[in-house]
């Protein structure tokens, strides 16, 4: 009896090791996605209400004829599901390593790391200066 205490205790004790050195996901506040995002010649707008636009002006698209999607941020994961002009919608899904008031990075399932600065203010539209 003595002894299946024993195994019981370093059962337990192993147990709570274990929870207690899981690493924790980050967090990040979705308020701080919202507005416009720019990374050289590529755009993304997030609106409040979960839909946005991306656009590209090295390819000549403005952001009159941007591809929208729909997008949401649960702690450090984003998922932005874009929405075809024929039909149809294709997801995809990123991990955000940094947002801030300026600054946005993420990487996707395959490792591919994206960078991003915020360029507009999110109620306004107002061009920020560098």
């Amino acid at each position: 009896m003595k002894r299946s205490i024993i195994y019981l205790f370093t059962v337990v004790s192993i147990s709570f090791f274990v929870v207690s050195c899981a690493k924790e996901e980050p967090s990040f506040d979705e308020q701080l996605l919202i507005g416009k995002w720019r990374s050289g010649t590529l755009f993304y707008r997030y609106d409040s209400d979960g839909t946005g636009a991306t656009w590209d002006t090295g390819d000549d698209v403005s952001e009159d004829e941007a591809q929208e999607f729909t997008w949401t941020l649960v702690r450090s994961d984003l998922t932005h599901i874009h929405i075809m002009e024929l039909g149809g919608r294709v997801p995809k899904y990123y991990t955000v390593t940094e947002l801030t008031a300026t600054t946005l990075k993420y990487r996707d399932e395959f490792g591919k790391t994206f960078s991003f600065v915020k360029v507009v203010n999110d109620e306004k539209y107002l061009t920020h200066k560098p």
